[in-house]
């Protein structure tokens, strides 16, 4: 069956730096699209970034835009999310996702999902 499984989360302080790990098994890794979603406490789930299959093609939510980075290792079958400069209101639980969608910056357009990881970034 298809598993992603996030790591990399944990405890930093703002302007601090991470570097969440999503590995993919169970599927074709190289034929989907891969996004980075996030959700706070009291909040929905919303984007954060998404890569297509090549990798040719990033996009960003405006509010991580110039600080985070997507990017993917399809022999590893791995899709990262490095962070940098983070804030508090980065703080939630971050979930990577696979999608054979062609609109890919939407919840509705995934398939599979993680459990997420935990990333907290003190003041």
């Amino acid at each position: 069956q298809v598993q992603l499984v996030e790591s990399g989360g944990g405890l930093v302080q703002a302007g601090g730096s991470l570097r969440l790990s999503c590995a993919a098994s169970g599927l074709t890794f190289s034929v989907y699209g891969m996004g980075w979603f996030r959700q706070a406490p009291g909040k929905e789930r919303e984007f954060v970034a998404a890569i297509r299959s090549s990798g040719g093609s990033t996009y960003y939510a405006d509010s991580v835009k110039g600080r985070f980075t997507i990017s993917r290792d399809n022999a590893k079958k791995t899709v990262y999310l490095q962070m940098n400069s983070l804030k508090p209101e980065d703080t939630a639980v971050y979930y990577c996702a696979a999608s054979r969608g062609i609109i890919i910056n939407t919840r509705e357009a995934y398939n599979y999902w993680g459990q997420g990881t935990q990333v907290t970034v003190s003041s």
